[in-house]
């Protein structure tokens, strides 16, 4: 299993004066906590888009260009691209151009995003969300097969043939589809033979087990091999030096966050209560020390029948440098070889 983090770049208000700490500094910070995971042997760091006040990835290439030239193994990845709202010739060759200074090392996840304000802002209506999207994937999916596309949709200039610049350094850059909860997404998913990467930030894992299922049938249907269909699971996670210590770290951003975006769209506030049962054995946070984590993992891959990639959303509590560096450094150092030891290792009986 590969094991990495997932950022959007939230930069949390300072203790005593209740303001946005400068954006900059955020920035620096964020930069670091990916040159951390790479010295500590994480897989895959990735970079979300949003195009909020509380956060800082509204060009995640930019960032990812930046942590390319600042890192060595890791892969890095957008989580997710919103490409119903973007260009995807402009995605392709930004990513191709991160590919070229990594190596080799860059990956998009594509989706729809769990926000809405990418639409109006690039004058597209949400009226088109899923269309958008479909059109958009099969001509990003076309680009990186072919240099010189000939191609047209309703939403975009058509391509005559012209050439797409520059290729990436990888033979083939890999495309993940993002998904929600949405059983159409899983199909699509399947039917394409994409690799899946479910966000789960609610509820239990084993609820979406169901909707793998059909992501592994639409895909056999299809008749793609089992290895090409990978499911990588983002959740919210973070590792701390006790689980009391983790659970107290992570409660006061989350709830800030979560009890805002709930404003927005009707729902009560967050309560620590909620928070705790999210924590819990059967909850989707992945929160606590070292060894709670590497269970809650491997019982998250056991849930959705075998995971390949699992990334950690930590960037949800808005905590100092420090805290961050930490938590990174033991996902790193005890959870990630604890986990790929326990797999190893072959199944009883």
């Amino acid at each position: 299993m590969e094991i990495g983090v997932d950022s959007f770049a939230a930069f949390k208000s300072d203790a005593a004066h209740g303001e946005f700490v400068p954006a900059a500094d955020r920035m620096e910070a964020l930069l670091a906590e990916v040159e951390t995971a790479d010295r500590v042997g994480l897989d895959c760091f990735g970079i979300g888009e949003h195009h909020r006040k509380e956060f800082l990835d509204s060009a995640p290439a930019v960032i990812l260009a930046a942590a390319a030239a600042r890192t060595k193994n890791i892969r890095l990845s957008s989580a997710v691209t919103v490409l119903s709202a973007a260009d995807p010739v402009r995605v392709f060759q930004d990513f191709a151009t991160i590919d070229l200074i990594s190596r080799g090392r860059a990956e998009i996840v594509v989706g729809r995003g769990s926000f809405g304000e990418a639409y109006p802002l690039f004058g597209f209506s949400m009226h088109d969300y899923d269309a958008l999207f479909v059109e958009k994937l099969d001509l990003l999916l076309k680009l990186r097969e072919q240099t010189d596309v000939t191609w047209s949709g309703r939403f975009r200039p058509a391509l005559t043939g012209q050439g797409v610049y520059p290729r990436p350094h990888q033979d083939r850059l890999l495309v993940w589809l993002g998904v929600g909860g949405t059983p159409q997404s899983f199909v699509r998913a399947g039917m394409l033979g994409l690799p899946l990467m479910v966000a789960i930030i609610g509820g239990s894992f084993d609820r979406f087990r169901p909707l793998v299922d059909m992501y592994r049938e639409a895909g056999a249907r299809a008749g793609h091999a089992p290895e090409t269909l990978k499911v990588g699971l983002h959740a919210l996670g973070f590792v701390g030096e006790s689980d009391e210590a983790a659970r107290d770290a992570f409660y006061p951003g989350w709830a800030d966050m979560f009890s805002r975006i709930g404003r927005e769209r009707g729902f009560p506030p967050a309560s620590r209560a909620q928070f705790d049962a999210m924590c819990g054995p059967h909850g989707a946070y992945l929160i606590g020390n070292s060894e709670t984590v590497r269970d809650k993992v491997l019982a998250a891959s056991d849930a959705l029948g075998g995971v390949s990639r699992l990334t950690f959303q930590m960037s949800s509590a808005m905590l100092e440098t420090d805290a961050m560096q930490r938590s990174i450094e033991l996902l790193g150092l005890e959870v990630a070889p604890a986990v790929r030891s326990a797999l190893a290792q072959p199944a009883a009986g």
